[in-house]
């Protein structure tokens, strides 16, 4: 009688966990994957971005699924995590070394980086602005050609990393250097 309990509770449990909505598959695939983004700079010291990355699948996106003027967890799922192991200038606002959330401010013209100091939540809602460390504005362009998975990439260069954020048909960044 035990062992019949012990193995409903287990299937249970199984069962229960591969319904969580961040692990959701679609056609064999995991909805919005996890992803990395990494900068390392030349003397060792590095910025790591963890997230998870929606797909577009047809959907309006930015004023759509993501509203204007609305902070959003810039990804799926968990909250994006921002490490740093230096000090650093990003797009002009000092941070010291640490692990941070990101969101971002999207509006139809210009989007704002927010670095939260609230960690290890889910990706929704927002904490709100009194967990903000600071926000900075984002440089903001349109792609050539529409962008599927959402993306976070470092382009490195000048003793500088500038973050970049690419999904649908905008493209969003910042750039980050060491605080000397």
């Amino acid at each position: 009688m035990r062992i019949n309990f012990v193995a409903v509770c287990t299937l249970m449990v199984l069962g229960a966990a591969s319904a969580l909505p961040g692990r959701a598959q679609v056609g064999g695939q995991v909805a919005s994957p996890p992803a990395k983004a990494d900068c390392k700079f030349s003397d060792g010291k590095t910025i790591h971005v963890d997230y998870s990355s929606p797909r577009m699948k047809g959907r309006k996106i930015f004023g759509g699924l993501v509203p204007f003027g609305e902070p959003w967890r810039a990804g799926a799922n968990e909250a994006t995590t921002f490490v740093i192991d230096a000090d650093m200038n990003v797009g002009g606002k000092t941070v010291p070394a640490g692990s941070y959330t990101l969101f971002t401010l999207p509006t139809a013209n210009a989007w704002t980086l927010i670095i939260s100091k609230q960690t290890g939540e889910w990706g929704v809602p927002y904490p709100g602005e009194s967990y903000d460390f600071g926000r900075v504005p984002m440089k903001v362009s349109k792609l050539d050609s529409p962008m599927e998975d959402f993306m976070i990439a470092f382009d490195e260069g000048g003793g500088m990393c500038t973050l970049r954020m690419a999904w649908e048909s905008t493209q969003a960044s910042v750039q980050i250097s060491e605080k000397k």
